[in-house]
């Protein structure tokens, strides 16, 4: 019988439904069903085993109302993801959390607090870079990229790459990211200028949201999909989704994303990522309520979501992926075993299975599958040409002889991907150039490493698709699509990437990491009666990761801390030796930069980029032999290099090898149609052969390419000047202050042209402009003097030529000058007398 206010609900068999109890009572006997009168008798609640424990639904179909109705569970039962057959309707906390419940006690933070500690942690591990430079491949993305400048038009972004190249060249990268450019735009705006604490405030903010967005992800991959009858979404997992927001948090191998400022596209990919992973699971939302319309709406702002994490990087197309194995596995229930197990015995119910017949599902699939279509499509047509040419100092792996060589090494690069999640203390920026030798042997030890990786994977497939446990069954599916669907675009299996290993990209992985280990740590409790002990070592996991965290945000906040950081890790690596040279160079330090220079060759010989900078140095220390044949064997070895070209070209100049040297610039500009610093060098060996039209020509050519290029007008007014072309020399030196008004350089060539015109007035004006911008140039004061000194300004003249001999004494011009103005001012002052 049932009272007045209590009601029986039918299960999926048509049977009287259980009835959840909402009284004081617990499991057995009596539940009071919306109060104390008309209470249902309910069967007996089934127990977990010796201990009494009352095992608690997955997805549970709708049960009866507890209370005043107000707070009524409304679950479609759709998201039923259990193991089969219908659940009691009764709000528990997931197993896991109750496994958990020795790290975080029942006083576990509400939701609200939950994520403030998230977010704090995740800031406190990473504030540190705050105020660091831009290192690294900051340079070139920011530092040197046009497109963050106002002077670019904002539709340039969408034509270029992630480093301000043209698409369509054949030397992009086709990295498009054209909504994280747009960021790093407006804080190059904001900032007025490059400011680095900006850009890395930003980052460091982004992940701290990214971590407090974690709770919510988390709570849906271990507590499930139920909604009360508001549609607010409850959280069965609070001790759960806590734990691994909080590992997630603080996982050091995070930092290159958060402390390098070119991290912000795994940052701004990820969070658009999540949030289109979020917006799927709104599609089923009270849909036995609002339909189809309420579902189809989600579905496509999801899509739209994940368009919008391509923008950021391209490892955002993944999350359509994920949300159709979320959709197939948890939401339709589609048991994997069950299928394979119909299919091999040709069963015929085979045809009668739900998910066949689920039109709704086919629907979300069929926009899925366009979306992610539509998005492949676009953005091949935007890619203009074929995929970027890496080279084999990239990706060795990729290049290496044989497919089996070539699936062992990526094999083994998946498994250094793993070790970096499980253990991430040997961190480092780059890992190519003989950081990671290939195998070539299977009595190469390191292949141990491979089958320990499938090992693992296997045994965590077999549960994930095997287990009679449908919660346990929907954690390690999502924890191992989390892990696997957003590292497929780096594995190498669908195209050639540029690198071996890379930490930026195992950001969104270490999501599924997180959840494994957290599933891992609930299971060892449940089966383990030294529970304090757990809670140590995940309380010691969290506080060491979190002071490595610290100690690499510091060592990111300088190139010379990050590249020396990497010799322990990579002493192999040849680019790691190259870096260091290159910091040491830029400090004047050109001894030791030598030093570091060569040993990159000696670790690659082919390493044309080190070569070409050590042809640099040696060039200038004057040591011309052996820096052509660096730079010679560098083009050999790489034809289309042009500016080892150039540089050859250079030295062949100094060595008096004219039509050599030529050759070599010639060779440049093939490679490299606009290159103005090579028509400016060109332009210079033309004027030492007197070739006058020529080199006029070729600095035209490099003030057309680059007209900043303040050395090459510089030229251009000095020659005309000197080859008694007074008009001409003034008409570029008023044509180069237009473009460059600031330049004193040409203020000070354009006044000696003006002086020897005898506008000497508007040369003066010119000379003390100069001297104010630089007054500690000798030649300006000088030049001045005998500006004074013609005009008849002798004292003026006597003033200047004093202080251009204090700054520099050894100036013979300005000596001789100096004593002819003292003779004149002695015959003077007798003919006075």
């Amino acid at each position: 019988m049932v009272g007045r206010r209590g009601r029986v609900e039918m299960g999926v068999g048509g049977e009287p439904g259980r009835v959840g109890s909402c009284g004081r009572r617990g499991a057995g006997g009596r539940g009071a069903a919306g109060g104390s009168r008309g209470a249902v008798r309910g069967r007996p609640l089934p127990l977990s085993g010796p201990g009494g424990r009352l095992e608690p639904p997955e997805f549970p179909h709708p049960g009866g109302r507890c209370g005043r109705g107000s707070g009524s569970l409304q679950i479609p039962n759709q998201h039923n993801a259990g193991a089969g057959g219908h659940q009691p309707a009764v709000f528990r906390m997931a197993v896991l959390d109750t496994d958990l419940d020795h790290i975080f006690p029942s006083s576990v933070l509400p939701p609200l607090w939950a994520k403030l500690v998230v977010g704090l942690v995740a800031i406190v591990c990473f504030a540190r870079s705050y105020d660091g430079d831009f290192v690294f491949d900051d340079s070139e993305a920011i530092v040197n990229n046009k497109d963050l400048q106002a002077e670019t038009p904002l539709g340039d972004l969408w034509h270029h790459d992630f480093w301000g190249s043209r698409l369509s060249s054949n030397t992009s990268h086709k990295s498009y990211r054209p909504l994280t450019v747009l960021t790093f735009r407006i804080n190059y705006y904001l900032s007025g200028g490059f400011h680095p604490v900006g850009f890395h405030v930003v980052n460091i903010l982004l992940h701290g949201g990214i971590s407090v967005l974690m709770v919510d992800v988390f709570s849906v991959l271990f507590g499930g999909l139920q909604y009360t009858s508001k549609g607010r979404r409850l959280h069965l997992a609070p001790r759960a989704s806590l734990l691994a927001a909080l590992l997630f948090a603080v996982h050091p191998v995070h930092t290159e994303c958060v402390a390098g400022v070119v991290g912000r596209a795994d940052l701004l990919c990820a969070l658009f990522f999540l949030l289109s992973f979020l917006g799927y699971c709104k599609a089923f939302r009270e849909s036995n309520k609002e339909g189809t319309y309420s579902s189809t709406f989600w579905v496509l702002l999801s899509i739209f979501l994940g368009a919008v994490a391509m923008l950021c990087k391209e490892q955002g197309i993944t999350v359509l992926g994920l949300n159709a194995v979320f959709d197939i596995l948890v939401i339709g229930k589609f048991n994997v075993l069950e299928i394979v197990q119909k299919v091999l015995h040709k069963d015929k119910s085979l045809e009668s299975l739900g998910m066949l017949r689920n039109g709704g599902l086919l629907f979300r699939m069929t926009l899925l599958t366009s979306g992610g279509a539509g998005m492949l499509y676009v953005r091949w047509r935007i890619m203009g040409t074929g995929p970027p040419a890496f080279t084999e100092v990239d990706n060795p792996a990729s290049f290496a002889d044989g497919m089996l060589v070539r699936a062992v090494n990526y094999n083994y690069y998946y498994s250094l991907n793993a070790w970096l999640l499980l253990c991430p203390w040997w961190l480092c920026f780059d890992w190519s150039m003989g950081c990671i030798p290939l195998i070539k042997s299977v009595s190469d030890w390191r292949v141990i490493a491979l089958a320990a990786l499938w090992f693992c994977l296997i045994g965590l497939i077999c549960q994930a698709l095997c287990s009679e446990d449908g919660h346990k069954r929907r954690i390690l599916t999502l924890g191992l699509g989390f892990l696997v669907i957003p590292f497929l675009p780096a594995s190498n299996l669908f195209f050639r990437v540029g690198f071996v290993v890379a930490e930026r990209v195992l950001y969104l992985p270490s999501v599924g990491y997180c959840v494994l280990l957290t599933f891992g740590f609930g299971a060892l409790s449940k089966h383990t009666k030294k529970k304090k002990l757990i809670a140590a070592v995940v309380l010691g996991i969290l506080l060491i990761n979190m002071l490595r965290c610290v100690v690499r945000s510091g060592q990111w906040r300088s190139e010379e801390q990050l590249f020396r950081s990497a010799l322990s890790v990579c002493p192999l690596n040849a680019k790691v030796h190259y870096n260091i040279g290159k910091n040491l160079a830029d400090k004047g330090n050109q001894t030791a930069a030598i030093r570091y220079y060569r040993e990159a060759v000696r670790l690659n010989p082919k390493y044309v980029h080190a070569m070409n900078n050590l042809g640099n140095i040696l060039k200038e220390r004057n040591e011309l032999q052996e820096a052509e044949e660096l730079l010679s064997l560098a083009v050999r070895i790489q034809p289309d290099f042009a500016a080892a070209w150039m540089n050859l070209g250079i030295v062949q100049n100094s060595l008096k090898r004219f039509e050599a040297a030529e050759q070599s610039y010639r060779m440049a500009i093939k490679h490299r149609r606009k290159y103005p610093d090579c028509y400016y060098n060109l332009g210079r060996l033309y004027a030492d052969l007197n070739r006058h039209v020529d080199a006029l020509n070729a600095w035209r050519n490099a003030t057309v390419l680059k007209p900043e290029h303040s050395l090459a007008w510089n030229n251009m007014i000095i020659l005309l000047d000197n080859t008694g072309n007074l008009a001409q020399a003034e008409a570029v030196g008023r044509e180069a202050l237009e473009l460059i008004p600031n330049d004193h350089s040409l203020m000070f060539s354009l006044a000696n042209v003006l002086g020897k015109s005898q506008k000497y007035k508007e040369s003066e004006a010119l000379f003390l402009k100069a001297i104010k911008a630089n007054p500690n140039a000798a030649s300006y004061h000088g030049n001045l003097a005998v500006l004074y000194h013609r005009w008849g300004h002798l004292d003026l003249a006597k003033k200047h030529y004093e202080i251009s001999l204090q700054l520099d004494p050894t100036a013979s011009g300005t000596k001789e000058n100096y004593g002819l103005l003292r003779r004149k001012l002695e015959l003077m002052q007798k003919k006075d007398v």
